[in-house]
């Protein structure tokens, strides 16, 4: 006892260590590991990123003619990187900029949403399988 009050008078001459934000902006260090960026024009919509993603915060639409559609949930992603690095076109499709990450303000129906999109994507890709089984099937049947 007498020692963490020792330690705690210690501190009270001890230099503010704090940022006083928002008066003064914070400095990221070198290595920061930002909000996920993506280049539809360059992705070859190989669906790494979202294999490999932890918590599951890349997801693909599968639309019916075969094109997909990309989503990010920033919400859920922690940051980790681990889809830029599965990524075969790393700072063309996807990367991670040093833009500051979204604040953890709670908004009502957040996830709600994303977990809608999250079946419909599912369900989409079950669609389009059983599509192309059908069209598979015919095109032997026509043969």
């Amino acid at each position: 006892m007498l020692r963490s009050m020792l330690e705690a008078f210690k501190n009270l001459f001890k230099p503010v260590r704090t940022i006083q934000y928002p008066a003064e902006d914070i400095v990221l260090p070198n290595g920061y590991r930002g909000l996920i960026e993506y280049g539809i024009d360059e992705c070859i919509f190989c669906d790494k990123c979202e294999k490999v993603c932890p918590p599951g915060a890349i997801l693909f639409y599968q639309h019916e003619g075969g094109e997909k559609e990309y989503r990010y949930n920033p919400w859920l992603c922690i940051y980790c990187g681990e889809c830029v690095r599965a990524c075969p076109k790393p700072e063309e499709a996807l990367w991670q900029s040093e833009t500051k990450q979204r604040s953890a303000v709670k908004e009502d129906g957040a996830n709600e949403g994303w977990f809608v999109y999250e079946d419909a994507c599912k369900k989409s890709r079950q669609r389009y399988v059983e599509a192309k089984k059908a069209d598979k099937i015919q095109n032997k049947s026509e043969e």
